[in-house]
């Protein structure tokens, strides 16, 4: 199920599936901020009710959390749904939307954009399972409520394809920007610090041009749904409700994933890709893609992970993609058809490259 895009007078509902900050008196002026940024591309901003009640309720409140998401499938008004930001136990929503047949219906019956990033991808692995094609891109504190008097100029690209809803080629930023230290009132107004990329992206494995459907998100996420090692019982969740792709599913996937702020040790890292590797994923795959590092921590370190992982695989693997908790950031539309070309660094979504391939031919 693809939803409609986007036009101006449309509402957006925004949820806090996970952590509730956007609820605190000290991220007021980010949520000020947000919903003039919306208001700016001509929506209608919808403050989902318990969105606002802070972090202490909505961590004790699950189910709060999970009344949000059903209310904005339920309302035909609403024609799309960012989330406030991530987090770390957003799974703790999914029993409380799965087992109820009016949520399952409802996102069956009124496909709409979804889009966050982070910890979201539990959310947009369920949406996923019940046929909804989602998008891991900006999320309403991080992107929309950016800080600066405007929002990352790429950033803002990336926001406005909800809009056209054509098929489009994922291209490096020519900068890239550090996370922010200071998140208060007084540095409403300035700037991020600005890097110039020296690297673009970068291919770490493999050849040739491949086609295949987007799966993936947050790499420490997905390893937790696999293995419950932050909480203990991510797993039981996604095995109840059969929310990871057999073998045979990831074969036609190009997986695409990334790392989170919390900016694990290359040694973690390569833990985890050994993990992915035995499960046979890794080498199942038509292609993986892989984002930026925050801050560009471990640049360089990550890559020497990857290079040693993939060494005795075929998979093709393109690396620094801006995308993920990367800023700015791209926008990957789970399930969407994409071809990498590998051999000239180049990612395109739907039929672009299809598009160009005929035009080479007919000149």
């Amino acid at each position: 199920m693809i939803p409609s895009r986007l036009e101006k007078g449309d509402k957006i509902a925004i949820v806090s599936l996970s952590l509730g900050i956007l609820g605190e008196k000290d991220c007021r002026h980010e949520l000020e901020i947000g919903l003039k940024r919306l208001e700016d591309f001509g929506l209608v901003p919808v403050v989902m009710p318990n969105s606002l009640k802070g972090v202490k309720y909505l961590f004790e409140h699950p189910e709060a959390r999970a009344a949000d998401l059903k209310e904005a499938f339920m309302n035909p008004e609403i024609k799309a749904i960012i989330c406030a930001i991530g987090g770390d136990d957003t799974y703790k929503t999914i029993p409380y939307l799965l087992d109820d047949e009016e949520f399952v219906e409802a996102v069956k019956n009124n496909p709409k954009i979804f889009t966050g990033y982070s910890d979201t991808t539990n959310n947009h692995l369920m949406l996923n399972k019940l046929g909804l094609s989602t998008f891991y891109g900006p999320s309403f504190i991080v992107d929309l409520a950016e800080l600066d008097n405007e929002m990352l100029p790429y950033s803002k690209k990336t926001f406005l394809r909800y809009f056209d809803g054509e098929p489009y080629e994922i291209v490096s930023s020519p900068v890239w920007y550090m996370e922010r230290t200071d998140f208060s009132a007084n540095a409403v107004g300035t700037p991020r610090i600005k890097k110039e990329e020296s690297h673009g992206f970068e291919l770490l494995n493999g050849s040739g041009v491949v086609t295949g459907k987007l799966y993936g998100g947050c790499i420490d996420s997905l390893y937790d749904d696999y293995t419950s090692e932050r909480y203990g019982e991510e797993n039981k969740v996604f095995e109840k409700y059969n929310l990871l792709p057999t073998l045979d599913e990831w074969k036609e996937k190009i997986f695409f994933f990334e790392t989170s702020e919390a900016k694990m040790s290359p040694e973690k890292l390569e833990t985890v890709l050994e993990f992915f590797k035995e499960k046979q994923i890794l080498s199942t795959v038509k292609g993986i893609i892989i984002g930026k590092p925050s801050d560009e921590e471990y640049y360089d370190e990550y890559k020497e992970v990857y290079k040693r992982i993939f060494a005795d695989l075929d998979t093709p693997v393109l690396y620094n993609l801006n995308f993920g908790h990367a800023h700015p950031k791209c926008l990957i539309p789970y399930d969407a058809e994409v071809t990498v070309d590998y051999d000239n660094r180049r990612v395109f979504i739907n039929s672009q490259f299809l598009k160009e391939r005929e035009n080479i031919k007919m000149k």
